[in-house]
C-alpha cells in the first residue's frame, strides 16, 4: 500500500475498544485515518480513544440496536465531517452446544449482533457514502461461515449470513466509487476465547495446516488495504486468512 494512500479518511470501526477491533484502529490510525471507535463498552472506548490520540474517538453503541446506530452514525459525522470507511468487526461468538441443544436467546443475540449488526451500521452509513461519491466496507466474516464449525450453530450461521450480504450489497454499489468485501479469518486469541469451550479451541487449532492462531496485526494489515484507494476492483469478494484451512 503506498505511503499516503489512506490519510485524511474518516474511519468507523465496530467492536473497536479491544482484541481484532482494537488492531484494525490502529493500524488504521497508523495511516493518518482519523477513526471512531464503536464499542458497547463505552468506559473501554473511552480510555482507548484517549490512549490511541487526537485522531481515535469512542461512541458507545450497541450495533444490535438500529436507533443507536443511527445515533452513533449521526455523532460520527460531526465527530469526523464524513465516514470514508466502515469496518464491521463486532461480533460474539456464543455458547458451544450442538444445534438442538442451542439456547433459543443466545442463537437470537449471536444473530443480532453478528449478521443484524452489520445489517444496521450498512444501512446507516452508505446513504452518506453514496452522496459523498465514495466508500470502503470491509465486514468481519469466519472460516465459521464458509465450512460451519460444529457446536457453534449460530456463530456460523450469521457469519455465512454476512459473507451473503458483503455479495449483496458489493454488487448494488459496483457501479459507484464504494467497494464492499470481508475477509474470513481462522480464529485470533482474543477475548472471544472466553466465551468458547477448550475442547472447541482445541478443534479449530487442529484445523490450521500452519498449526497456530491468526495474529490480529495481520488481520489489521488485509482490512487496511481494503480499507484503501488501491482496493479498488475487489468488490462483494471473500479474502481468506485461515493459515491453509480454506479451500476455496
Amino acid at each position: 500500500m503506498s505511503k499516503g494512500s489512506m490519510a485524511g479518511r474518516r474511519a468507523v470501526v465496530t467492536g473497536a475498544a479491544q482484541g481484532i477491533g482494537r488492531a484494525i484502529a490502529e493500524r488504521l490510525l497508523g495511516a493518518g485515518v482519523r477513526v471512531c471507535l464503536w464499542d458497547a463498552d463505552a468506559t473501554l472506548a473511552a480510555d482507548v480513544a484517549t490512549e490511541l490520540g487526537d485522531n481515535a474517538f469512542a461512541e458507545a453503541v450497541d450495533v444490535a440496536d438500529p436507533d443507536a446506530v443511527a445515533t452513533a452514525t449521526r455523532s460520527s459525522l460531526l465527530a469526523m465531517g464524513g465516514i470514508d470507511i466502515l469496518v464491521n468487526n463486532a461480533g460474539i461468538s456464543g455458547p458451544n452446544a450442538p444445534t438442538w441443544e442451542y439456547p433459543i436467546e443466545e442463537w437470537r443475540r449471536v444473530i443480532d449482533i453478528d449478521l443484524n449488526g452489520v445489517f444496521y451500521c450498512c444501512h446507516s452509513v452508505v446513504p452518506m457514502m453514496r452522496e459523498a461519491g465514495y466508500g470502503r466496507i470491509v465486514n468481519i466474516a469466519s472460516v465459521a461461515g464458509k465450512e460451519g464449525n460444529p457446536n457453534a450453530p449460530a456463530y456460523s450461521a450469521a457469519k455465512a449470513g454476512v459473507i451473503g450480504l458483503t455479495k449483496s450489497l458489493g454488487k448494488e454499489l459496483a457501479d459507484t466509487e464504494i467497494r464492499v468485501n470481508c475477509v474470513t479469518p481462522a480464529v485470533a486469541r482474543t477475548r472471544i476465547f472466553d466465551q468458547m469451550t477448550e475442547e472447541h479451541i482445541d478443534y479449530m487449532l487442529s484445523k490450521i495446516p500452519m498449526g497456530r492462531f491468526v495474529a490480529v496485526e495481520e488481520i489489521a494489515a488485509l482490512v487496511a488495504w481494503l480499507a484503501s484507494d488501491e482496493c479498488s476492483f475487489s468488490t462483494g469478494a471473500v479474502f481468506d486468512i485461515t493459515g491453509g484451512r480454506s479451500t476455496y
